[in-house]
């Protein structure tokens, strides 16, 4: 099977890709399966990062599920705006149970795309439970902001578990995730739109600081960075969020 270029994802994005499947409501394919493990190939490759075929299943239940995903709920604390642009926004996330991956790859955008197909597998019935769990969003990455301004290479990649299973969570076969019971979380968060490297990643953290100044009650060395869309989406949805040291 040949890999679509680069080139073709300009024609053809996880959206198209995802109205394809979801209105049709019979069994996919196998061409529709290769075109669906192809795109996502192609999409990795510009991570330096490899899709096995044994993802296959993984991509298309999700795919089906696209338009299922629950919003991660939080109590709205204040909205910043200057000539009609939203600076940023202060938020309080609920406490609750995550499935959570610590990877350390190279780079850190390697190590967010494999923690988060070993995640695929997870929600995809490697599970306690043997069924598919559903998908919240955003999907956050913990990262840790060395002195020099580097990142630490393990970034911790994490989903809050849907509220069906919050009360009891189903255990991963996968001894690399961990479910995680997390207290509530403030942030700071702010909007930006594209793809998460590092660069791009400490250009937004560089960015915030430079619009709040400087003040003690924020973590500078630990931050988190929220996706809300699939790697395929080309102006994909993603938030920078500083942590508040108290509630």
């Amino acid at each position: 099977m040949a890999l679509i270029s680069l080139e073709d994802l300009e024609g053809l994005d996880d959206e198209q890709l995802d109205d394809d499947i979801t209105d049709n409501p019979e069994p996919m394919g196998e061409e529709d399966r290769d075109r669906l493990l192809a795109h996502w190939q192609a999409v990795a490759s510009t991570h330096q990062v490899s899709v096995p075929p044994d993802m296959t299943g993984p991509i298309q239940e999700m795919t089906r599920n696209s338009q299922q995903r629950e919003p991660l709920t939080f109590a709205p604390i204040s909205r910043h705006e200057k000539m009609g642009e939203v600076l940023y926004e202060e938020r309080v996330y609920p406490a609750g149970h995550w499935a959570c991956v610590s990877q350390g790859e190279e780079l850190y955008e390697q190590s967010i795309s494999m923690a988060f197909m070993k995640l695929m597998r997870f929600i995809c019935k490697e599970n306690s439970a043997g069924r598919y769990l559903g998908m919240t969003v955003p999907v956050i990455s913990n990262i840790h902001v060395k002195k020099d301004g580097t990142f630490e290479k393990d970034v911790q990649t994490s989903f809050f578990l849907p509220i069906e299973f919050q009360t009891t969570p189903p255990q991963p076969c996968d001894p690399d995730i961990t479910i995680i019971y997390r207290e509530p979380i403030r942030v700071v968060a702010r909007t930006f739109l594209g793809t998460t490297t590092e660069e791009t990643v400490a250009r937004q953290i560089s960015l915030l600081w430079e619009i709040l100044g400087v003040t003690d009650d924020l973590q500078r060395d630990d931050y988190v960075v929220a996706v809300y869309e699939n790697p395929g989406v080309p102006r994909r949805r993603n938030e920078i969020w500083f942590i508040r040291r108290t509630l």
